[in-house]
């Protein structure tokens, strides 16, 4: 059984100088805990090779992302992701969407990304994302025509986070009204930036970095204990 992790290639915003990417530990702790049933997983984004990662994210007080960060087999894999071109979707029963704002400018509008996520979603495989990373659902089309999260019950980074952390500005929009205007259920935590996730069936999504270990439990148990 493999899974497979959607990472950003995106680095920059569109007035901060400082560097954008992936938000390491939407990647870490969901890496760890597959890691620890020995799932094999690979990497891929939509350019394929560096994963830039976000710099107000390397939080090395975190044990977890202390770990994989000083691990050399790790760093090659953020310095050498699949493209899409190289992913069968067929060998994987997971795809997982990481996220880090970085995610809101390549994930969006990636068909190849789109139709791996369906090949899989169709193959009765999962479909999970983070936080930012619930963007690479948006325009995710069934092969009915009909939108995977249309009358699905998902979250995602909130208006409310992002008014919080004062980047609205570089945002090209609020993932939680696109969300709400892709026909979803947007649901969210009461308190800003607390572990929450939401399941639909085969669909499991998570509101914030701290909800990436959550999804990944959440996923492991109905992959192996159902």
């Amino acid at each position: 059984m493999k899974v497979l992790i959607v990472c950003t290639n995106h680095d920059s915003y569109p007035t901060k100088t400082s560097k954008t990417g992936l938000w390491l530990n939407e990647l870490t702790h969901f890496y760890d805990l597959m890691a620890r049933r020995r799932i094999l997983m690979d990497i891929v984004s939509p350019l394929g090779g560096v994963i830039p990662v976000d710099e107000r994210s390397i939080d090395l007080k975190d044990e977890c992302n202390a770990r994989y960060w000083e691990d050399a087999s790790f760093r090659v894999k953020l310095q050498n992701s699949l493209k899409p071109s190289d992913v069968n979707p067929a060998d994987y029963r997971l795809i997982y969407f990481a996220g880090g704002h970085g995610a809101m400018s390549d994930f969006t509008d990636n068909t190849e990304l789109q139709n791996i996520a369906k090949a899989i979603y169709e193959r009765n495989g999962m479909v999970t994302a983070v936080a930012h990373g619930v963007c690479g659902l948006l325009n995710v089309r069934l092969s009915d025509g009909t939108l995977l999260i249309q009358d699905k019950y998902v979250t995602g980074y909130s208006n409310v986070e992002e008014a919080l952390v004062s980047f609205v500005s570089e945002v090209p929009f609020y993932l939680e009204d696109k969300l709400k205007e892709r026909g979803a259920h947007y649901t969210k935590a009461m308190i800003p930036f607390v572990e929450f996730i939401e399941m639909d069936e085969r669909l499991i999504t998570g509101q914030n970095s701290h909800s990436a270990r959550k999804v990944a439990s959440k996923a492991l148990e109905e992959l192996f204990e159902k």
